[in-house]
């Protein structure tokens, strides 16, 4: 259940059960959030096929496919829900934010693959990221990028392809409420 908080700490500030039941209610993106989280902590099928259920009618309404098996790390905030995909193999650090419009996905050829995205990284709407990539800690992903190469540490990627600009701490703005 910290797990929970934590997410909603990225949201709010606080980690109060009152900022959970509103947040849950009227916020469509912590309410995913919510259902992914439980989905994934329940230790007994029936338990599991509930929230699972739970998670699949919210998928429905906001457009937000995140399955259970995709391994993120506490501090996820979605940002604006609607029509976000995210491979069920890719791997997530902490303190991710996204934003609607965002695929992250699988490629073939010459970088298969699913992405593995560090720490404290902002994936703004529309954005598309493909294939066996690496994208560092303290990045920000521009609008409308295309990323199908690994992105450093503390840089920013924008453009289709995607360009690599160097700056420290990239996202640092972006990041509210780190974990």
């Amino acid at each position: 259940m910290s797990i929970i908080y934590d997410d909603l700490y990225r949201y709010t500030g606080t980690r109060q059960f009152t900022s959970l039941v509103r947040y849950i209610l009227f916020t469509p993106g912590f309410r995913y959030t919510y259902f992914y989280r439980k989905v994934q902590s329940a230790k007994f099928f029936p338990t599991r096929f509930f929230w699972d259920v739970l998670r699949r009618q919210c998928m429905l309404r906001t457009g937000i496919q995140i399955p259970a098996q995709t391994k993120i790390d506490k501090g996820l905030r979605i940002v604006h829900f609607g029509h976000i995909v995210i491979n069920p193999d890719t791997i997530i650090g902490k303190n991710f934010n996204i934003a609607q419009g965002v695929n992250i996905g699988n490629a073939e050829g010459r970088r298969q693959g699913t992405p593995i995205i560090g720490d404290n990284v902002y994936v703004a709407a529309n954005a598309v990221i493909v294939g066996n990539v690496k994208i560092g800690n303290d990045v920000f992903i521009a609008p409308n990028a295309f990323v199908n190469i690994d992105i450093p540490d503390g840089c920013i990627a924008l453009g289709n392809p995607a360009q690599i600009i160097q700056k420290e701490y990239a996202s640092k703005k972006y990041i509210i409420y780190k974990i």
